[in-house]
């Protein structure tokens, strides 16, 4: 009978340590599982700021960090973006002080968490030389909205 009982609280201290465990490990895996989509910082307020932010930051600032902060966590490879500026700014540099501009976003299709922005981008130089593109954005909302998604 003393055997017995020196094995019972061997027992519940281990179940009452599987327990612990258990529920701390559900707790971090919940909190993974809920902030892993989370976005760090306020998004635009709406789809067509989003996209006109996101333009002024490659275009015009020709800043990659600027660009990231305004795409999605998902679309955020800072790699990806930084070699986009780049590409933008030599593109540039083939050209007598060329200007970036584009009209106003267009928000072709919208609901509560995804948009499609269409926008025609435009490329002028000193010279009188032109050049367009037409750009469709997809942005999500979630703390605000952002590009998650270039096409054109």
């Amino acid at each position: 009978m003393t055997t017995a009982r020196k094995r019972r609280p061997g027992l519940w201290v281990t179940l009452v340590l599987v327990l612990a465990l258990v529920l701390c490990g559900g707790g971090g895996v919940s909190a993974f599982l809920l902030l892993r989509n989370a976005e760090s910082g306020d998004g635009a307020p709406d789809p067509a700021t989003a996209v006109n932010r996101f333009l002024t930051a490659v275009y015009n600032q020709q800043d990659p960090a600027a660009a990231a902060a305004l795409v999605c966590r998902e679309a955020r490879d800072e790699a990806k973006i930084a070699a986009k500026v780049d590409e933008v700014k030599a593109y540039a540099q083939k050209y007598d002080k060329p200007s970036f501009t584009w009209g106003d976003p267009a928000v072709a299709s919208v609901d509560e968490e995804r948009a499609r922005v269409s926008v025609e981008l435009t490329m002028t130089t000193r010279d009188e030389k032109t050049s367009e593109q037409a750009l469709t954005f997809t942005t999500i909302r979630k703390t605000g909205w952002w590009v998650c998604e270039v096409s054109g």
